[in-house]
Order: structure tokens, then sequence, then C-alpha cells
């Protein structure tokens, strides 16, 4: 086996176990919600996790300069949002169309930087995908709306985190910018989560939470930079684009969470787009 065929495959092995974990670490987060809610969860898992990646990478010998500050302002900021509002969102609806509809962030900054007509159709899938997903005050399974928007907004926030994730530094601090990030919504995340549930912390959670961060965050991360090393970033992001299926699944094996036909098959078209909107991508000439 050649060895570029090699890299590829574990590429592919590494992208599909970081969509895995993160979505077990999801699953895993929601069954905390009971004890210490959105709020706590998201305290132990940004807590964990920023400890983690500092010790791994040691983000105060890459401190930006005095002109990239803001950046990281926002970029952490931005994180953070994402992963409160997801939370709060999966709390109201299941965790494959939490998942589908946070995806409309970074589909709506590869749509929206492209010029090419063709990409409309695109948009279409992505739209009708939505439309299926917003809830039918009529029907006899409605969807909360409160949490469809609030999964919508951490995808506003999952858009940000890219936009200004590009504006913080060259490519080699990557670990570096993740870690100050993570530490950015964990200084703002932790005392908030920290104070409203100061009465349901207990030492008997902590392992779960240290288990979350290390699923939710610090894994997936490692695994999704050996995968850059060796796939090509439109190759990544098509593969990306399964996370609402495989978040479905997870929803339906540990959760429980069953969808409908429709529910599906909206999932399926915010796939679709996405594998779309990457494979128009122009291909850089690296």
């Amino acid at each position: 086996m050649h060895s570029s065929t090699k890299e590829l495959l574990l590429a592919v092995f590494c992208i599909l176990l970081a969509m895995v974990t993160i979505q077990s670490g999801a699953s895993l987060a929601k069954q905390l919600f009971p004890i210490v809610g959105p709020e706590g969860t998201t305290a132990l898992r940004l807590g964990f996790s920023a400890t983690i990646l500092c010790l791994i990478f040691k983000p105060w010998k890459h401190l930006p300069a005095a002109g990239q500050r803001f950046p990281i302002l926002i970029y952490g900021l931005s994180l953070g949002g994402m992963n409160i509002l997801f939370y709060y969102a999966i709390e109201r609806i299941p965790l494959g169309i939490g998942v589908a509809l946070e995806f409309t962030g970074p589909l709506a900054v590869a749509l929206f930087s492209s010029r090419r007509k063709r990409d409309l159709f695109w948009v279409g899938c992505a739209i009708a995908g939505i439309l299926l997903l917003l809830p039918d005050m009529k029907g006899q399974e409605i969807l909360d709306p409160v949490g469809v928007i609030l999964a919508l907004a951490a995808g506003a926030c999952w858009a940000g985190y890219i936009l200004f994730g590009k504006k913080t530094g060259n490519q080699g601090s990557g670990g570096a910018t993740v870690a100050m990030g993570m530490t950015i919504s964990a200084i703002v995340l932790v005392p908030y989560g920290g104070i409203l549930q100061a009465s349901s912390f207990s030492w008997d959670i902590i392992p779960l939470g240290i288990a979350i961060a290390v699923l939710s965050s610090a894994l997936p991360y490692t695994l999704e930079m050996i995968t850059l090393r060796n796939m090509s970033s439109q190759g990544f992001s098509i593969m990306m684009s399964l996370e609402p299926a495989i978040a479905a699944l997870a929803g339906l094996l540990i959760l429980g969470e069953l969808l409908s036909i429709w529910q599906w098959l909206a999932i399926l078209l915010v796939i679709i787009a996405s594998v779309g909107s990457s494979t128009s991508k122009p291909q850089s000439s690296s």
C-alpha cells in the first residue's frame, strides 16, 4: 500500500473518530443536564478543556501581539457562546437536529464566500432542510421553537469562531490559539455555571466532566490536527459534513432519541448542502 494511501486512510479514520467522540461527548453532556444543567455542564467542559489544552500547547509562549488580541478575544467568546447555546438547545431538542441547525453557521460562511451561481442550489438545499426542521405548531410532535432558535444562534457563534479563528495568527500556532480561545471562554463561563449551579456540584460528577472535556474538545481537536496534516482542506470539509448524521445516530444509540422520516430528510439536505459547498470551493495551489 502506497504511503499516500495509508495517510489518507489514517486521516479518514481520525476524522470519523473525532466526530464520534464529539457527539459521544455531547450525549454524555446531555445526561448531566438534570444534575447541573447546561450551565454547569458547560463550566465543566470548558474548565477542564482549557486546562488540558493549556498543559499540552502552553499558549503563554505564543501570546499574540497587541494588534491581534481583539480577534483572539472575539474568537474565544464565539467559542464559549457556541458551547453554551448549543447545550441550551439540545436540552430542548434532539441532538441530531441541534447539530444540523448549528451546522448552518459554517455552511453560511462557505456559501457567502462563494460567488458561483451553482451554489444557489446548495443554499436551496440548506434552506429546505432548515424549513423541514422548523417547529410545526399544529403537529402532534412539536419541536421546541426556543431550542431551534438557540441552535441557530449557536451556529452564528460557530460562524464567528471560524471567521475570527482565521485572523488569529499563523497555522503553526493553531493549538496555542485554540488553548487561548478555550481559556477566554472558560474565564467567562466557568464562573457563570459555577454560580448558577453551585449547590448541584459534587465530587461524583468530576470524572464525567473530565470525560466530556476530553471527548468533546481535547481528543477530537488532536485528531482533527492529524487529519489536516494528511488530507486536503476540501476533503476535510466533506468528511465534516457527515457530523449531523453521526450526531443523530449518537442521539439514537446513547439517548434513545427517535427522529421522524422528515427530520432525517432535513438532516440529509443539510449534509448535501455542506458537501456541495465544500466541493465547489476553489482548490488552493498548495
